[in-house]
């Protein structure tokens, strides 16, 4: 299976367990990596054939500036169903970045990662 990758996708949303950050939202970071077959679309150079990846970024970003939820567990199942809606793609790796979370200790990030597929 062949991979796209998109990293760093950036957005603020409203999500985690505390009313602060309900309220005033903080930066989220996404990594995907895209699994499908790139074969059709390069044997035609032909971007119907394969996954358009700025779509993909737009509708992930929607995902994290939307409904806020609790745990980024459940947001990146979310964005993982959303980039599994996109025909030709047949697994995602989903990574949610929380830089910013609520710990009181130093720290460089918080992250979720998950896999998803068809299958």
């Amino acid at each position: 299976m062949d991979r796209v990758a998109l990293r760093g996708l950036k957005a603020r949303g409203h999500h985690g367990v505390f009313p602060k950050e309900r309220e005033e939202g903080q930066t989220f970071l996404v990594d995907l990596v895209l699994g499908l077959d790139t074969r059709p679309a390069a044997a035609d150079d032909d971007l119907t054939k394969t996954v358009h990846y700025g779509v993909v970024a737009e509708e992930v970003v929607a995902e994290v500036e939307g409904e806020p939820v609790n745990l980024i567990e459940t947001l990146a199942e979310r964005i993982a169903r959303t980039c599994l809606k996109h025909e030709g793609v047949q697994e995602v790796e989903v990574c949610v970045h929380k830089p910013d979370a609520p710990i009181t200790v130093p720290f460089d990030d918080v992250t979720v990662t998950i896999t998803r597929s068809r299958a």
